[in-house]
């Protein structure tokens, strides 16, 4: 028991003073050894300086201990004084509401302004946060909310922490308390504002028909036209304190604020309508394409940028603008008939280029777009005897088609020559290379080619089309003939066969298959027919196409007969002029079905435009047509499809029949709202 309680008063003591007492112990044994009448004093000794060492140690413990204790008092005081002195406005709130203090700074700086519905929101959002994170014990409030909150005229940042309350504190479960620090940001807003608004904005600007104007005008009135197109252009820039340099004759480069771009989404572009009132000679109209991008790293990225984007403008036939923003194009104007080139310079090029392409690749293979009709096939037949012309092995690529199609197919299948040429996705696969030539006519997006896959397997690629250019291009051509004045896939690759630096003999049923493509997107040489259109069709008449034969692709059977007339007779007219029909029943042919249905609607008096809605079983097609009055292709474009003016097209996936007609309404008086703001 001693010994416990000797221990005891030892282990009181620090570590350096037991040091001393081990090395004093030794010296008194040292010298009791030597002389042993020191034994009695030492002893003494020894107790004296243990009762010393204790009672001198417990003396500085007490000092250490009122000095902690005056320390913390003094830390808590420091904090209590920062708490209520707080430089940012302060709260301590409940999760229901409840205030439990303020800050004075926080009294003073929401004296004129009703905090409490503030407050009440932010502890409900805080509250479903904290319940979301309820595996932690303890969150910063700044990771829970992400957002800025606007108080009167300012805007804050709150920050804070937050503790449950214990259920004797409240009687409500799962209630929290929250210490909120509002720190005012509303300068810093303020500047990060002005600094994205003063970010420069790069665009482009072209005359699309300026070499057609400047051929059919005089020399005297070239001038006075450039000046008023300058004129109207350097006004319009004006506006917006923006920047305009001419590069080209026919091409300025702009330059404009962040701040404004707002303002011409508002506008529309009006300078798009201020050149086409520039009339020459009473019939020729000016039109403009312009592309503004926002985004870039730096100004010669956005230049670059708004360099494909005009190439998307003039390949949508000119007279629009385009803007590049938030990773989106959003597009103005564009409801203009196409201009038709008169110069057919380009046609040898391109022509000549291909037969080169065609010289340096292993094979060829040609393909037209899903859902296949007589104009890409004709193309794809065209481009067939083009490579076959020069020596190399050629395939046309075909997995859907039509009724009337598949009647073409066995009928070109049924000479040797096409039996083997004519492959599927396969078949296809298994012939692509690296050093194949890949054609793809009748269409240049991506998600709309007969077998997608085919694109990745070559970079060596082709594009023959003549619809309006979409956002959803297929980028890594190595030549394109995309050209939207044509009529048709048929009459570009016509232009390339007459042009060709080889004398391409065309087959019967290769001129009736590029002849019949162009019947069908002319209407029967109704509607988007130009020279060259004319110029195309007496070249295939010349190379003994058999027009009445071509007619008899074209006739439909009784049963089809009677499908379009119920069509058209369960039409619905909307916004007075456009009438609109479904076709409900399932049919892999119901693309035809209702072109067929929507041309016959535009024999009708007073309607200017038609849509038919079909059902292909995994996807709803829509077939739109005009007469010109209303741009069709706008309309179907918002529904991911695309085509002209007068003739345009759709698929849409996971929407029923009525979901896609009830959509299709809306489109189009979104698009007569825009015609009309």
């Amino acid at each position: 028991m001693p010994n416990n309680m000797n221990r005891k008063i030892f282990d009181k003591l620090v570590s350096k003073t037991k040091i001393y007492l081990v090395i004093i112990v030794v010296l008194l044994i040292a010298l009791c050894c030597y002389e042993v009448n020191f034994i009695t004093p030492a002893i003494l000794l020894y107790v004296l300086i243990l009762m010393y060492a204790y009672w001198t140690n417990n003396k500085r413990k007490v000092e250490l201990s009122e000095h902690i204790k005056d320390l913390t008092l003094t830390v808590d005081s420091a904090a209590k004084s920062t708490l209520i002195n707080s430089p940012f406005p302060l709260v301590i709130i409940e999760t229901d509401g409840n205030v439990i203090w303020k800050s004075s700074k926080f009294i003073h700086e929401f004296a004129n302004i009703d905090i409490n519905n503030y407050l009440i929101s932010i502890g409900r959002e805080l509250k479903l946060e904290i319940e979301k994170e309820n595996e932690k014990e303890k969150k910063q409030l700044e990771d829970l909310i992400h957002k800025q909150i606007k108080i009167g005229e300012k805007t804050y940042k709150v920050v804070g922490e937050y503790v449950k309350l214990k259920e004797k504190e409240k009687k409500k479960e799962n209630e929290y308390m929250a210490t909120l620090y509002f720190i005012d940001e509303t300068e810093n807003i303020g500047l990060e504002k002005k600094y994205h608004d003063s970010k420069l904005c790069v665009g482009i600007i072209m005359i699309d028909n300026y070499e057609e104007i400047m051929q059919r005008i005089s020399d005297e009135d070239k001038p006075g036209l450039t000046a008023q197109i300058e004129k109207n252009l350097y006004d319009w820039v004006a506006e917006f304190e923006g920047l305009i340099l001419k590069s080209e004759r026919d091409t300025f480069v702009l330059l404009i604020e962040q701040q404004y771009i707002a303002k011409l989404e508002e506008e529309k572009f009006p300078i798009l309508d201020k050149i086409k009132e520039i009339s020459i000679l009473g019939k020729l109209q000016s039109t403009l394409s312009i592309a503004i991008s926002t985004e870039g790293k730096s100004n010669y990225e956005k230049y670059k940028t708004a360099q494909a984007m005009i190439d998307i403008a003039l390949g949508r036939g000119g007279d629009q603008a385009i803007l590049r923003k938030d990773g989106k194009y959003i597009f103005f104007g564009g409801r203009t008939q196409e201009l038709e080139k008169r110069t057919k310079v380009k046609a040898r090029i391109v022509a000549h280029a291909l037969e080169e392409l065609m010289a340096e690749a292993q094979n060829v293979v040609i393909m037209g777009h899903s859902n296949s009709d007589i104009d890409a096939m004709g193309a794809s037949f065209g481009i067939y005897r083009f490579a076959k012309t020069i020596g190399k092995e050629a395939y046309i690529v075909n997995e859907t088609a039509g009724a009337n199609l598949e009647h073409f197919i066995q009928t070109a299948k049924q000479q040797e020559e096409y039996k083997n040429s004519i492959i599927g996705k396969e078949q296809a696969l298994a012939q692509i290379s690296p050093e194949t030539l890949l054609i793809i006519v009748d269409t240049h997006k991506t998600s709309y080619v007969e077998v997608p896959e085919l694109i990745e397997k070559t970079n060596k690629i082709v594009i023959i089309d003549h619809h309006r250019r979409s956002t959803d291009f297929i980028e890594n051509s190595i030549l394109t003939f995309h050209e939207v004045y044509a009529s048709s896939a048929c009459e570009l690759v016509t232009e390339l066969i007459e042009y060709s630096e080889n004398d391409v003999e065309l087959s019967q049923i290769e001129t009736e298959g590029l002849y019949a493509g162009i019947m069908m997107d002319t209407k029967n040489f109704t509607f988007k027919t130009g020279v060259r259109t004319f110029e195309a069709a007496a070249y295939l008449r010349k190379c003994g196409v058999d027009i009445i034969k071509v007619k008899k692709w074209f006739q439909s059977d009784l049963e089809t007969y009677n499908k379009i007339a119920d069509i058209v007779a369960n039409a619905e007219i909307v916004n007075e002029t456009i009438g609109i029909s479904t076709y409900d029943k399932e049919d892999s042919s119901s693309n035809l079905v209702c072109a067929k249905a929507a041309d016959e609607l535009l024999t009708i008096s007073d309607i200017t435009a038609s849509f038919v809605i079909g059902n292909l079983g995994e996807k709803i097609c829509i077939s739109g047509r005009s007469i010109g009055d209303i741009n069709v292709q706008v309309i179907l474009e918002k529904l991911g499809g695309g085509g002209h003016i007068t003739l345009a097209g759709a698929q849409v996936e996971g929407m029923s029949m009525e979901e896609v007609k009830q959509e299709l309404v809306n489109r189009i008086n979104e698009y007569f709202s825009e015609i009309l703001s």
